[in-house]
């Protein structure tokens, strides 16, 4: 699928089973690695995969306003916020905050949530699929309105705002870009349409990727909105033993119209994985973009 983006490449560190230092360190040797443009966290507090559910797990915001503080250049991100797990108005006072602290890097990721364990645990309710989705999009209208308006009074269905304010205001303008994540065929996709700046999919087959995105192509249709003023993004895992696999899965999905891609780094972190990922991975993806 043809795309007028620019191929954007990224790192990510799931602040789960490490620590804050071994973090830093492959964030701060990114930062000095320009075809690295983005960084990107985790939004739980257990670990999740298949792993321990009962190992270290850091809050994902308070790491990554240390991570942004501790770098200069990167773009950064939560992929993606549990919208469950914040009032949107909270939220958009955490997300202002990080983009004053990093000088307007912040790139804004959230999703409707889904993790039913950290929210029986937590009593957090998870609430129906179909209400999740609902209280997303009212969360991104409240939270662009917080950063674009003086004032602002929200009389939604989930959530109410009276005379509520917010400063100071993102150093971005209008706003911090909005990353929405999930696949959702109907409602989902319906709301990234409306308010994605950069959608990311999910995961799956390039197939399945192509699907959805003719499917929201339809929804940013009936929406109103240039489905070119979507940026396109996956994520991918980086095995320092296999980077060709690596990059050929890459080349894939960049061909089925990706231009936002991040490569999921594991613990523990080999010495120079950012510069491994670079020279095996980044540089080649670079050279098929300047090739065109």
């Amino acid at each position: 699928m043809a795309t007028s983006h620019p191929l954007r490449l990224g790192i990510k560190t799931s602040p789960q089973l490490t620590t804050y230092d071994e973090m830093l360190r492959v964030w701060q040797e990114a930062d000095g690695i320009d075809l690295i443009e983005h960084a990107w966290v985790f939004d739980h507090f257990y670990p999740i995969g298949d792993t321990d559910h009962h190992g270290p797990c850091l809050e994902g915001w308070t790491v990554l306003t240390a991570l942004a503080a501790q770098t200069r250049r990167l773009r950064v991100g939560v992929m993606v916020t549990g919208n469950t797990y914040r009032h949107p108005a909270v939220l958009a006072k955490i997300g202002a905050t990080l983009d004053v602290i990093s000088n307007g890097r912040l790139d804004f990721g959230i999703g409707a949530g889904w993790n039913e364990e950290e929210s029986s645990a937590y009593g957090i309710p998870l609430y129906a699929p179909g209400e999740r989705i609902a209280r997303l999009g009212e969360s991104c209208e409240v939270i662009r309105r917080l950063w674009t308006e003086r004032t602002v009074t929200f009389e939604g269905k989930y959530y109410q705002l009276h005379d509520a304010y917010c400063e100071p205001k993102p150093v971005q303008k209008p706003h911090p870009p909005f990353v929405i994540g999930g696949s959702g065929e109907r409602k989902t996709l319906r709301v990234t349409a409306k308010y994605a700046d950069i959608w990311n999919f999910v995961g799956g087959s390039v197939d399945l990727l192509q699907h959805k995105l003719s499917v929201l192509k339809e929804h940013c249709a009936v929406v109103g909105r240039d489905f070119d003023a979507i940026t396109i993004s996956v994520q991918l895992a980086f095995d320092p033993a296999n980077p060709a696999a690596t990059l050929a899965q890459a080349r894939q999905y960049i061909g089925a119209g990706a231009t936002h891609v991040i490569f999921n780094l594991r613990p523990p972190y080999p010495q120079q994985v950012a510069q491994r990922l670079t020279e095996t991975v980044l540089v080649p993806l670079q050279a098929d973009a300047a090739k065109g």
